[in-house]
């Protein structure tokens, strides 16, 4: 895998062209569909559930990246088996037995993140840290597109990278919100292996492009302006 991995974020697609989008992003130097699925409890918010997610498996060439901003998530680890996740994140917030859920996922077959709000603090992840393949941080307030990045997320990666290296954890640190040409290179210094991009890609005059960016960034991170 040529890092960083880019995961556009479906939620930004043209839901009445959504077998396009796809197709485009399979197209595409992107490497994963990154899935959000919001459940109106755990955040402010309602997106789309399994039949949704079972349709674009169907058309994807690249593997789904499953984010559940929901509660009580170990009660649909199978269902989102089922419908073709292969990275599946729960968030820290949400789980009570959050070691017991990692073991779910993993049984399932999938490989198993968790996802953090953008105030819970990175030392809560260390009893984790070296079972998990993924922290998904959020660098906006969970819920909704389009939102203003949160400038402490450069201080907080370099923070969670020191932890994965001190671990000896293989674990991936994904950045979700406000990834764009600004933001995306100072992630990928501060330690990010994994981008999320919803609206800086499908809002482009040419998200293919744009993806393609994205991509080249990792080329050159030693002076990120």
């Amino acid at each position: 895998m040529n890092f960083p991995i880019i995961a556009p974020s479906v939620l930004s697609a043209d839901f009445a062209n959504l077998g396009r989008d796809v197709e485009m992003i399979n197209n595409s130097e992107a490497d994963w569909f990154h899935v959000d699925v919001m459940d109106g409890v755990f955040v402010p918010n309602i997106s789309f559930g399994f039949p949704i997610i079972k349709s674009i498996q169907k058309l994807a060439k690249k593997p789904l990246d499953v984010h559940l901003m929901i509660v009580q998530p170990e009660r649909y680890i199978k269902d989102f088996k089922e419908v073709g996740a292969e990275i599946l994140s729960v968030h820290y917030e949400a789980c009570t037995h959050l070691h017991r859920t990692i073991g779910a996922i993993k049984e399932e077959g999938m490989k198993a993140g968790v996802a953090i709000n953008p105030h819970t603090p990175i030392h809560l992840l260390k009893d984790i840290i070296k079972d998990i393949d993924l922290v998904c941080m959020m660098s906006v307030n969970p819920g909704f597109g389009g939102q203003k990045f949160i400038e402490q997320t450069y201080t907080k990666c370099a923070d969670l990278k020191a932890l994965i290296l001190a671990s000896g954890s293989n674990c991936l640190i994904e950045i979700d919100g406000g990834v764009n040409e600004h933001t995306g290179p100072k992630l990928l210094a501060s330690g990010a292996d994994v981008l999320v991009a919803g609206n800086y890609v499908f809002a482009s005059k040419d998200p293919v492009i744009t993806i393609a960016s994205l991509k080249k960034l990792g080329s050159d991170t030693s002076n990120p302006s």
